[in-house]
């Protein structure tokens, strides 16, 4: 198949699917006589199978690291390889949910202390603007 049938079978982009090819991640089977670059079954394979770690959290850069190791080293197995990787998600997983729970703990804390400002209708004054009147009032 082409480059494009194997984009539409998979749904990833021509541009990331040649960016795999490019990088060792999937392979090619040849070129076509108009050049076009084909792949088989394989492909589509190592296409999911890339989805299935990126949707783990596993950075391309990671996927293809492990890829390297594992392809350079056939006594080594790839179980524990990617278990560290899978590790290594959840803890930046970890990392960006705690990230986000202080982003919505600041709202929260916002939103209390600007309750009557925020449901006044016109235009918000906050207290220590300069376009506001004295101790947050509005501007006579």
């Amino acid at each position: 198949m082409t480059i494009g049938e194997l984009s539409h079978r998979t749904g990833v982009p021509i541009k990331t699917l040649r960016e795999y090819t490019d990088t060792g991640l999937i392979y090619t089977v040849g070129r076509s006589p108009a050049n076009y670059r084909l792949y088989d079954a394989d492909a589509l394979w190592c296409v999911h199978w890339i989805g299935e770690l990126r949707g783990l959290g596993l950075t391309v850069a990671e996927i293809r690291a492990s890829t390297r190791e594992c392809l350079g080293r056939a006594d080594r197995s790839v179980g524990p390889h990617l278990a560290e990787l899978l590790h290594r998600s959840r803890e930046r997983a970890r990392w960006r949910i705690t990230e986000q729970q202080q982003i919505l703990a600041r709202i929260d804390a916002f939103e209390a202390d600007h309750r009557a400002d925020l449901a006044r209708a016109g235009d918000l004054r906050w207290a220590g603007d300069p376009r506001a009147g004295t101790a947050g009032e509005p501007p006579a």
